[in-house]
């Protein structure tokens, strides 16, 4: 922007300072010029600009009055023009200017105003080619760094080419992605990522020691996925720093859909792959090549772990990601799939089988801290010596996975062969087994529950769970324990089986495992 300073060093103009007004006053920047001879121009005058005048409302107002409405409308100062009527500035207008600490300049009666305009016209339009042109170079700088696959860390570079700003990208998950000039703490960045889960997410945030951050948002897809974070407010930022912010955000968008699409490429992959291995037949023998695309060597032990989280039925958009992230960080070749209800790894395992609990504890200590208030379990579904092998594992990773979802504060990790021998029996038995199990036995009450809206299957598996207790089942579930044992009279009408003989139980209870394995 110009300045009074500006203005005053071209001779051209001949002007003269008669009160400079507060220290660093004729630095500040103007916003333009203001021509005006009305007593009060304040109703017509913008912040910063300058007043232009001949004094001809001299004899309608004082010349305190006059500089008291350019004070009032945050005028940057009074340029006055002499003429032949008045060949010499007021003295009551210097008296009022300095009293109001208000810049006052004269200027040659030789020079009109226009000439000023012009002057201010000319600097306008320099800066604003200047800044055109800075923001063409930088957004091919930028088109370049993106198109190299210099990712977010090259955005930043080209910022600070321009820019000395502490400046960061962090994306909805607190991970941070690029930093030039920055370092943000776990807490300051989970501080990002609660400001950007907000709907409408913040343009500015509080992160505690480092102060008030400026946020640029970065969206993919029409969502907001991460924020190119500067350590200033906003308030602090100048015009062109804001644009040049604003400018790398929208490349960065760029950067953030090219990421979302090949993780949903690998992820599609990744899920295939899993549908490959349970399926067996035709399609398993594209295992092995699926695997090295991943980076797994097929000729090492493949271990499969399942994760979700315990407290309800989804997983959380970036559980796979994180997953991922974790297992590089070890150094362990994976493939990370990620479902509707869990998260699958494969894993190239060539450490002893007793290291696979300790790093299953460090996985879901990593997953928790990342996703604040969730509890994360994993089932360790046992090694495969080959990937012929690694249909039993996977079904096993994800059977003691959703036992650990059912168990409300138990452990985090288990291993199948941790869980009771009945688990081992079904883990051995094939789909359509399983599917025969279950419909044999269960079918008549499902059928009954779905005609009558009736809730049999589930208060036959709350008995089961409480080890066939009448009176704990009947508090659980909230009925009287009259009620309680006419549902199970019911429940054996329909099924033949009676839930007070221990045979019958057995049967009843390995059709609900079945079914929920299932």
């Amino acid at each position: 922007m110009f300045s009074i300073d500006s203005l005053l060093r071209d001779a051209s103009l001949e002007l003269r300072v008669l009160v400079p007004g507060p220290e660093g006053a004729l630095e500040e920047p103007i916003a333009w010029v203001h021509g005006t001879e009305l007593p009060d121009p304040s109703r017509y005058l913008r912040p910063r600009e300058l007043v232009l005048t001949n004094g001809l409302w001299l004899g309608r107002i004082t010349a305190a009055g006059f500089v008291a409405n350019v004070k009032r409308a945050r005028g940057a100062g009074i340029v006055f023009g002499r003429r032949p009527e008045a060949p010499a500035t007021p003295p009551e207008l210097v008296a009022a200017c300095r009293d109001a600490d208000l810049p006052l300049l004269e200027i040659s009666p030789e020079v009109p105003f226009t000439a000023i305009s012009e002057a201010v016209t000319a600097r306008y339009a320099r800066e604003r080619q200047t800044a055109l042109i800075g923001m063409v170079r930088r957004g091919d700088a930028l088109a370049t760094a993106i198109s190299r696959g210099a990712g977010a860390s090259g955005v930043l570079r080209v910022l600070r080419r321009d820019l000395e700003l502490p400046l960061a990208v962090v994306d909805r998950m607190g991970r941070p992605l690029a930093a030039a000039g920055a370092e943000l703490t776990a807490e300051q960045l989970q501080q990002v990522a609660a400001a950007l889960a907000r709907r409408p997410p913040p343009l500015e945030t509080d992160l505690g020691a480092a102060g008030r951050a400026a946020l640029f948002l970065v969206g993919a897809v029409g969502d907001v996925d991460a924020a190119l974070v500067c350590l200033r407010p906003a308030g602090d930022l100048t015009r062109a720093e804001q644009d040049a912010l604003e400018q790398a955000a929208r490349f960065l968008s760029l950067e953030v859909a090219k990421q979302q699409a090949v993780q949903a490429i690998e992820q599609r992959f990744a899920g295939e792959l899993l549908e490959m291995v349970l399926s067996g037949g035709s399609r398993a023998a594209e295992v092995p090549g699926r695997l090295r695309a991943f980076g797994v060597n097929t000729d090492d032990p493949l271990a499969v772990w399942a994760l979700a989280f315990a407290d309800g039925e989804a997983t959380l958009p970036g559980l796979a990601e994180v997953v991922g992230e974790f297992f590089a960080a070890e150094g362990v070749p994976a493939v990370v799939a990620g479902g509707s209800r869990d998260v699958v790894a494969v894993l190239s395992w060539r450490r002893p089988e007793g290291e696979s609990a300790p790093l299953a504890e460090r996985l879901a200590a990593g997953v928790a801290g990342r996703f604040a208030g969730r509890r994360p379990v994993v089932g360790l579904g046992g090694v495969a010596m080959d990937p012929t092998g690694l249909r039993e594992p996977l079904v096993r990773a994800r059977e003691v996975c959703q036992t650990l979802r059912r168990g409300g504060s138990g452990p985090a990790v288990r291993s199948f062969a941790e869980l009771g021998t009945y688990r081992l029996l079904l883990g051995a038995q094939d789909a359509d087994t399983l599917r025969s199990l279950a419909d044999g036995v269960l079918a008549p009450i499902r059928e009954h529950d779905a005609r009558r809206g009736s809730e049999l299957e589930a208060t036959l598996r709350a008995f089961l769970d409480h080890d066939g207790q009448w009176a704990a089942t009947a508090a659980a579930l909230h009925v009287h324990v009259n009620t309680l044992r006419n549902r199970l009279a019911k429940v054996t009408e329909l099924t033949g089986r009676d839930v007070t003989r221990t045979a019958d139980r057995v049967d009843l209870f390995l059709a609900l495992e079945a079914a929920a394995m299932l």
